[in-house]
């Protein structure tokens, strides 16, 4: 098989760019041992404190950040590291052109249940600044520490899958995925119901109705409630997943992060054949205004999303 190194070496970008991959591929692996024992060891449970999101941290959360900052630091390329866990950007002196921007531990409310969590990356170049559009992103990808471990990776143009083999090795399984462009699955949290918006209110409604709605087919919900693991089936099957703007969010902006979770996630999409909106325009044309900036999230197959959309442009924006 294939391994990630020779499938690196293959790709035709700047040996520089695949060694901050690299070095996040190595970050995983570490990650993904450190969660296979935390019961054992006890590295579980909340770590007492609150990270800039106002979240109480988990023990783990914070395990994974120190994992991620150590490989960074030993990688002579890389001079940012942007994450969910670090109030500010951490810089690293004389240290090369890449700018990282991570959530080490995507999911870990999740974690106590021994349901999949990930890691989360995006890569920039650091000397355009921390605030760059997701189209400017050089590669991203996410971990999906599962019953197997999954690395899904995309320069732009094309998204793999690696595998972690019992000797610590990612090993090529699928190569130029491609999002099935319809499906009837959505990934949604209903709980959320009274709090939607009508474009949203409207879309599910459609798909509830099943085969006698607009829709014209049976729709099924999944939702995990780890965006890792709601993507990462969209990504194999085909779906869509939706965190849109809601009542509650509004003055937040949404509920995750652009840079981070929403930005890699749409590349990682879009490279593969989908598509990403906020339900008004494309994730990767925004142009952030903070580190930590938060939107509305709504990814996956194509036909689906440009039902949403639809929905979308029936509604004026308030």
């Amino acid at each position: 098989m294939t391994t990630l190194s020779d499938w690196l070496a293959a790709q035709p970008v700047d040996p520089k760019l695949a060694s901050v991959v690299a070095t996040m591929a190595t970050a995983s692996a570490e990650i993904a041992d450190v969660l296979r024992l935390a019961p054992i060891s006890g590295q579980t449970g909340l770590a007492g404190q609150t990270n800039v999101q106002g979240e109480a941290q988990k023990a783990l959360d914070v395990i994974s950040n120190d994992i991620v900052l150590n490989h960074i630091r030993r990688n002579p390329d890389i001079s940012i590291l942007v994450s969910e866990e670090l109030d500010e950007a951490v810089h690293i002196e004389n240290q090369g052109r890449f700018l990282v921007a991570t959530d080490p531990l995507d999911g870990s409310s999740n974690l106590d249940v021994n349901v999949t969590v990930g890691t989360i990356f995006s890569v920039l170049d650091a000397t355009k600044g921390l605030l760059q559009p997701g189209s400017a992103q050089l590669a991203a990808g996410y971990a999906a520490y599962g019953p197997a471990t999954s690395l899904v990776l995309t320069f732009g143009t094309s998204t793999a899958v690696f595998t972690l083999d019992a000797d610590g090795t990612f090993q090529l399984t699928l190569d130029n995925m491609s999002v099935a462009p319809a499906s009837a699955e959505y990934a949604i949290n209903t709980a959320r119901e009274r709090l939607w918006d009508a474009a949203t209110r409207g879309y599910v409604a459609e798909n509830v109705a099943g085969e006698t709605g607009p829709a014209g087919k049976r729709h099924n919900m999944r939702w995990v409630g780890s965006m890792v693991a709601d993507i990462h089936r969209i990504l194999m099957r085909g779906g869509i997943f939706l965190y849109p703007l809601d009542s509650e969010t509004t003055s937040k902006g949404g509920r995750l992060r652009l840079l981070y979770e929403a930005n890699p996630m749409a590349l990682v999409v879009e490279a593969a054949g989908g598509r990403s909106t906020t339900g008004r325009e494309r994730i990767l044309d925004l142009v952030p205004t903070g580190i930590h900036q938060r939107v509305p999230v709504i990814l996956g197959s194509a036909e689906e999303v440009a039902r949403v959309e639809a929905w979308y442009a029936k509604i004026p924006a308030n």
